[in-house]
């Protein structure tokens, strides 16, 4: 395999636009439980407001710690659809994107931006109705000095993410699938959703998880025995 140096690598492959929009519908966790429970980048990023749910074709970017250069370039390679995914080639906590950023690719139609590292103007970003998930917030800013690359595979949580993967955020977290895998995920994602409606109709007419989900025999398998109040006491002396 030959090795490349900085690069930015130009109209990569993007999962199916429809494909996108149908996870769209779908919040994280259920994609996430749909799919064996793969691809959660963690509780490391979070939503810098609560609210917002998007999904989008991912534009990575890989900076170095404190310098926000590659972002201004990988503006020019985002389409409307896309969302920006920024990581850092060590852990940085900077504010490597703000306001004026956002207001860019808010013209560009990008959903949201998930970046490793810093945010900042979190005020004006939530204003505008830009979505943000973020490691950090500082008011701490960057430098535009050192070259990286974008449009190649960037890791944040241990996840591997990929020009054209889908990427989905929601209030309880960030998700990839990959360009792929995208058209199964949107099948195993409705099957899940119509088990949880099933169960939550259940639910509300007043079936309990022990009997919906056959745990009772479990119970007595694992050793969970049960007592009166007064035999607890007497077993316990209280």
């Amino acid at each position: 395999m030959t090795r490349v140096g900085n690069v930015v690598v130009t109209d990569p492959p993007r999962a199916a636009a429809e494909h996108v929009d149908a996870l769209a519908g779908h919040d994280v966790a259920t994609v996430h439980e749909a799919l064996g429970r793969t691809g959660c980048l963690g509780p490391g990023i979070r939503p810098v407001h609560l609210g917002s749910r998007i999904a989008g074709t991912a534009v990575t970017v890989l900076s170095w710690p404190g310098d926000n250069l590659m972002i201004h370039v990988a503006v020019e390679q985002c389409r409307p659809g896309d969302i920006l995914v920024v990581a850092t080639n060590s852990p940085s906590t900077d504010g490597m994107f703000g306001e004026l950023f956002g207001t860019a690719l808010a013209r560009r139609g990008v959903r949201g931006l998930v970046t490793a590292a810093g945010v900042r103007d979190v005020a004006e970003l939530h204003a505008m109705g830009f979505p943000v998930w973020s490691a950090a917030v500082s008011a701490q800013g960057t430098v535009k000095a050192t070259p990286g690359s974008v449009n190649v595979p960037v890791t944040i949580g241990g996840q591997v993410i990929r020009p054209g993967d889908v990427v989905l955020a929601d209030d309880d977290g960030v998700l990839c699938v990959g360009r792929e895998d995208a058209a199964r995920a949107v099948t195993a994602a409705r099957a899940r959703t119509e088990k949880e409606e099933a169960a939550r109709a259940a639910f509300r007419a007043g079936e309990l998880g022990l009997d919906r989900y056959g745990l009772r025999d479990r119970l007595a398998d694992l050793g969970i025995e049960y007592i009166s109040a007064e035999e607890y006491a007497r077993r316990t002396g209280s």
